[in-house]
């Protein structure tokens, strides 16, 4: 799935209304180092097109990333050529079945949508702590609506657990953080949207399949045209199906004939459950648990490749926050410290990997599994985040990357986005210095990169 695109608009609606600012995370895109940045590129003085209803155009401008589809020439030069690129679709579309008469009226008057390279391409220059994202994800409010959703559709979630061993907490939780309860989902035309990437810009062959299966979608008659309104990059409905997702994982749950993961509850519920299920869900195991560290410990050890059972865990030290027992002492986790050695530890099991599938981003994967557990009943986190930490600036984050090369720790390119190899090279950084290697990048951290 492609899920976080509507959550990136989600996010930045809860922190700032009317920004609908979103970049896509993993493939085919990076998105939560950008999700709660600040401003999207500058708007040239370009008129909106006709019928947008008042939609901030395209900037006129190059794509920070660089890339050479990305350059305003080469966007101009697709953009005029939009039509004839999807006319050529018609043999591939005609492969998967799709009548002539379906193809040339579901695409009939499709124009780009070139605001679409700017949501691509946007770089803000500052990020969110993890803390505070949790904070806006895991709210009071949400967490209300979410035990009204569980009540009014109890019979369904229990036929959706009965059939597929999905936790009803966790199915909640997605549908609460990707739309608000199905009050957030995008108000853009998914097969426009798809076509211009697929036509336009740095993905095209990604969304070529994309389009394709979105223009199958609507010639089984699954859904309606109106019913496909997404986020900028065409993941629609309450929990964030992508076209191609929809096609892999989407059931129809009360064999009325269609699968509607947009307005039919037992649909929606049923289909994401078994998305999960089939990205490899274990029926009655947690997500993980919040640990305690003990003092002086192996930060080196916080490492996804890493795992280890939770007995081995607890022979190292570690022991659960709440100070309950771990239920079965045998299964394996890896170890997690998102704000490094200042804040709260997490052994993840398999099914926080599953959570990962469904959205690549760790942050996203912990809040959607503590969602869950707030929906079930559970305490807030035990230990406190270290709140007092600085999140860097983007020209703060490169400086780091840049440093960490010029010292030899670092092999990538410098581009102010911190994945895996930033977070190895920096725990490798501090361990030489003889500092708790937990690949945190604070600004203490920066500052001993400069010498200071």
């Amino acid at each position: 799935m492609f899920a976080a695109v509507a959550l990136a608009a989600l996010l930045v609606s809860a922190v700032q209304p009317s920004a609908a600012s979103a970049q896509s995370q993993g493939s085919p895109f990076s998105l939560f180092d950008n999700i709660f940045g600040g401003s999207p590129p500058p708007q040239a003085a370009l008129p909106p097109a006709p019928g947008s209803g008042g939609v901030q155009p395209w900037s006129g401008e190059d794509g920070a990333s660089g890339h050479p589809l990305m350059t305003a020439v080469a966007i101009r030069q697709a953009a005029d050529n939009f039509d004839n690129c999807v006319a050529g679709l018609w043999p591939d579309a005609a492969r998967r079945g799709i009548s002539q008469d379906s193809f040339q009226r579901f695409t009939a008057g499709l124009t780009p949508d070139l605001r679409i390279m700017d949501l691509m391409d946007s770089q803000p220059e500052f990020t969110k702590a993890i803390w505070d994202y949790l904070d806006i994800l895991v709210n009071d409010t949400r967490m209300a609506r979410g035990r009204e959703v569980l009540a009014q559709y109890k019979s369904i979630f229990d036929a959706a657990e009965k059939a597929y061993g999905v936790d009803r907490y966790i199915i909640a939780s997605i549908w609460g953080i990707e739309s608000n309860y199905s009050t957030q989902m995008g108000d853009r035309n998914v097969l426009r949207s798809t076509a211009t990437l697929a036509c336009v810009g740095r993905r095209q062959a990604y969304f070529k399949d994309e389009f394709l299966v979105a223009l199958e979608i609507l010639h089984r008659g699954d859904l309606r045209p109106e019913q496909m309104r997404g986020s900028w990059a065409g993941a629609f409905g309450p929990t964030q199906f992508m076209p191609t997702a929809f096609k892999r994982f989407a059931v129809d749950g009360d064999g009325d004939g269609r699968r509607d993961v947009v307005d039919n509850p037992t649909d929606l519920i049923f289909s994401t459950a078994n998305n999960l299920k089939k990205d490899g869900w274990q029926s009655g195991q947690s997500w993980g648990y919040e640990v305690a560290l003990p003092q002086g410990f192996n930060f080196m050890l916080a490492d996804k490749a890493k795992a280890m059972t939770l007995s081995q865990w607890e022979n190292l030290g570690l022991k659960r926050a709440n100070g309950q027992p771990f239920p079965r002492a045998a299964e394996k986790a890896y170890l997690l410290a998102p704000a490094g050695a200042g804040g709260p530890g997490f052994l993840m099991q398999q099914n926080f990997r599953v959570i990962m599938k469904y959205n690549p981003a760790e942050a996203y994967a912990l809040a959607i599994g503590h969602f869950a557990d707030r929906l079930r009943g559970g305490p807030p986190f035990v230990q406190p985040w270290p709140r007092q930490e600085r999140v860097l600036s983007r020209a703060e984050r490169l400086e780091l990357q840049q440093l960490l090369v010029q010292r030899g720790f670092y092999k990538g390119t410098p581009d102010g986005q911190f994945g895996g190899q930033t977070r190895e090279a920096l725990r490798s950084f501090q361990a030489s210095i003889g500092a708790p290697a937990d690949g945190f990048a604070s600004s203490e951290v920066l500052d001993r990169l400069r010498g200071r």
